[in-house]
């Protein structure tokens, strides 16, 4: 009897449409992936292994989980920047060594009890004032704590005053340095959420007044109750029980998110002429840090899935698109159990990816911002064992990360100097007959950048999660060229190589599926192609 042919299914750029557990039936497009570990898509669009992070903080962090944390730009001749994070019940400063901030009473002469009891901390840096006078400030508001301002304190405490800025930066209260609203004291004006823009700064959600948004004097952002300064109060535009959840500025508009509604404002660079544009009933945005500007739009976190404002807008009364869309279930499963004032999120641009991050659960989303799949959607992998407490990205386009030591950096490929695993899940493959059994014979992985790396292969049958394996071994020194120009690795440098993998399979089911796991230590790894080869054997 003759053999029977070979029945070879080729994955070509394994996980490039990311991971899809909606729809993860064998009709699946093999461009998704059903699992993708400490992954990202790389700029040619393969899957590969996320970076790790190495501590950048040697002094002063021991011990100190940064929960957030913010680069405040000095605006000096040399261009300095610093650091501001929060965390351990404190406001930190610095990166390489974090030390300690005191809060300092109205003449900056002497310190005061200022109790911190969470690190949920908004920072916001704004202009004060202009020309010679110009002193650039930040200012700090957390729920339940008063406003606190980061500034140039007056040399020799009260010498021309809290705003004469000739020493070094520290922190007052908002009420020490300037005036908070009218029907507000020093202690009283507690806002949640707070923003920078059009000249002001604006504040709201606060305890037992959760909509109405306080804005202050022009170029003054301590000044709440002078000219200029004044209020927009949301009752009358969304119903009661709703609350204002953060603050945006896009295309000229002031953005409220509420819960279940977002309110735009028109003309909000000049206050006189400010009015009420639009209102979006029943999607909003429910984590005051998810909020984040990427290119022309806003991308925020809803009770639905991950939304942009752009396309919200344009399909109000149409069925929304969800970025999230091909996690879903999972994705918001995880989101409700989490505590909302701790998500946290970041826009890092160097690298087209919008992070999401939801510390109870220990998972990190990564969204591929680059563009999206034709279903509107973003594409997406997940992290799971990077798991930082706060993100920044700062003036030279590094990403930092708060790690349970102080500040570390997004960079090489160890998480503090231990290795992670990245893992690859195919779609469930029917090789076109479903009907028919398959008798898999080889698998070969084509891989590239992994120098001596040990790759787990994996392979089930019949929707099992009984997986048989087989581990692989990639060279150790120069690979010989293999179709470069054919792989696209342009970006990579001389030292690093593509590699083809082999291994024999066994068992035999009418569906198959396949995955690849790595243990990352020090160099990166994407995966170009997967081939697989089968006999078909009789017809069920």
């Amino acid at each position: 009897m003759p053999n029977k042919p070979i029945q070879p299914v080729a994955i070509t750029s394994p996980g490039f449409f990311g991971i899809n557990t909606q729809d993860s039936g064998v009709t699946l497009d093999l461009s998704f992936t059903l699992e993708a570990d400490n992954a990202v898509i790389d700029k040619s669009g393969r899957m590969a292994a996320r970076r790790g992070w190495e501590y950048q903080t040697t002094a002063g962090g021991t011990s100190t989980l940064p929960e957030c944390m913010v680069e405040f730009d000095n605006y000096t001749a040399t261009g300095s920047h610093t650091i501001i994070s929060g965390g351990d019940e404190k406001l930190y400063r610095g990166e390489t060594s974090m030390s300690a901030m005191p809060v300092y009473n109205t003449n900056a002469n002497a310190t005061i009890t200022y109790t911190i009891s969470d690190n949920n901390w908004q920072f916001k840096q704004a202009e004060f004032e202009s020309g010679t006078n110009f002193s650039p400030h930040m200012y700090a508001v957390q729920k339940g704590h008063p406003t606190l301002v980061y500034h140039k304190l007056p040399v020799g405490g009260g010498g021309g005053g809290s705003h004469a800025h000739t020493g070094d930066f520290g922190l007052q209260r908002l009420g020490d340095v300037g005036n908070v609203p009218s029907g507000y004291a020093t202690d009283t004006f507690t806002p949640n959420v707070a923003l920078s823009a059009f000249g002001r700064m604006w504040m709201a959600n606060i305890v037992n007044d959760p909509l109405t948004i306080y804005h202050s004097v022009l170029l003054d952002g301590s000044d709440f109750s002078g000219s200029g300064s004044g209020q927009l109060n949301l009752e009358k535009v969304v119903p009661g029980g709703d609350k204002i959840t953060a603050l945006a500025a896009h295309n000229n508009f002031l953005v409220i998110f509420c819960e279940h509604h977002i309110v735009l404002y028109q003309n909000a660079d000049d206050v006189s002429n400010i009015s009420l544009n639009d209102v979006i009933v029943g999607t909003g945005c429910i984590a005051r840090d998810s909020v984040q500007v990427i290119g022309t739009d806003l991308v925020f976190l809803s009770d639905s899935g991950l939304r942009s404002l752009g396309r919200t807008i344009q399909e109000k009364s149409a069925p929304l698109r969800d970025l999230s869309k091909n996690v879903r279930d999972n994705f918001l499963s995880l989101v409700a159990v989490e505590s909302k004032d701790e998500i946290r999120s970041i826009y890092y641009e160097k690298e087209a990816f919008y992070l999401l991050t939801l510390p109870a659960s220990g998972f990190t989303f990564c969204f591929d911002v680059r563009a999206t799949l034709p279903d509107g959607s973003y594409r997406v992998t997940r992290w799971d064992s990077i798991d930082p407490s706060s993100l920044a990205v700062t003036n030279d386009n590094r990403l930092l990360l708060g790690q349970p030591n102080g500040i570390a950096q997004y960079k090489n490929f160890t998480d503090g100097g231990s290795s992670y695993v990245f893992s690859y899940l195919s779609p469930y493959l029917d090789f076109g007959n479903p009907a028919v059994t398959k008798i898999p014979k080889k698998i070969n992985v084509t891989v590239i950048g992994a120098i001596n790396t040990t790759l787990a292969l994996k392979w089930a049958f019949d929707y099992e999660n009984s997986f048989n394996n087989a581990d692989v071994q990639t060279k150790e020194g120069n690979i010989a060229e293999y179709g470069t120009a054919e792989y696209n690795v342009a970006e990579y440098s001389a030292t690093v190589f593509i590699d083809k993998l082999s291994t024999q399979l066994s068992g035999n089911g009418t569906i198959l599926q396949v995955g690849v796991n790595a243990s990352i230590d020090s160099n990166p790894l994407s995966i170009q192609k997967i081939d697989i080869y089968s006999v078909l054997g009789r017809t069920i």
